[in-house]
């Protein structure tokens, strides 16, 4: 099953975007599943490389991270990015600028459209 997740919400200060995250990994562990992820608004941030987080606290970046390694792919809105002085050299490795024409292409893709 192929699913498309898209995520509003800041990497802190809500659970959204963590519990996006979770069921994404969640979903790739099966071995059933292909994920795109699509990051827009607020949750653009969570594509920031070097986040420092307090001892035992879940960090989004290394949760995002662990998504594009498992195969996931990982597009953040470039406007969203641009809003937030966010420069591409500063986001996680696997997260890629993208566009809304990518999230139509995404959004066609999948069988299911997931938005946190």
């Amino acid at each position: 099953m192929k699913y498309l997740m898209i995520l509003n919400d800041p990497p802190y200060g809500t659970e959204r975007s963590y519990n996006g995250l979770r069921l994404a990994r969640w979903l790739l562990k099966t071995g059933n599943a292909e994920v795109n992820m699509f990051l827009m608004g607020d949750a653009a941030a969570c594509a920031k490389n070097g986040q420092k987080v307090p001892q035992g606290y879940y960090n989004i970046g290394d949760m995002l991270g662990m998504v594009a390694r498992n195969g996931g792919k990982v597009g953040v809105c470039g406007t969203c990015l641009d809003a937030r002085g966010i420069a591409d050299a500063d986001m996680i490795e696997g997260a890629s600028r993208s566009t809304m024409d990518q999230l139509t292409e995404w959004t066609q893709w999948a069988d299911k459209v997931i938005v946190f």
